[in-house]
């Protein structure tokens, strides 16, 4: 759910959407969700001053809470 979450958000944001991959590392109570994106689109899923990944991260975190669980996602280059 997390990872198809993170995808959906990533690919309406950037040019290339064929080249981001999204994959989840799932713990007993955390998940890491990795994600990557072509070079060129990194600046556009950061935003300016990191205000983009912190509102995906937000989402991330809020969705995960209603399964009781932690999430982190890291975005990879």
């Amino acid at each position: 759910m997390l990872k198809d979450l993170v995808e959906y958000i990533v690919k309406k944001l950037v040019d290339k959407p064929d080249r981001v991959s999204v994959s989840e590392i799932t713990g007993e109570q955390s998940t890491i969700i990795e994600l990557r994106v072509a070079p060129e689109d990194l600046g556009k899923v950061i935003g300016k001053e990191g205000r983009t990944a912190r509102s995906i991260r937000t989402l991330v975190h809020a969705a995960a809470s209603k399964e009781h669980k932690r999430a982190v996602l890291e975005i990879l280059e």
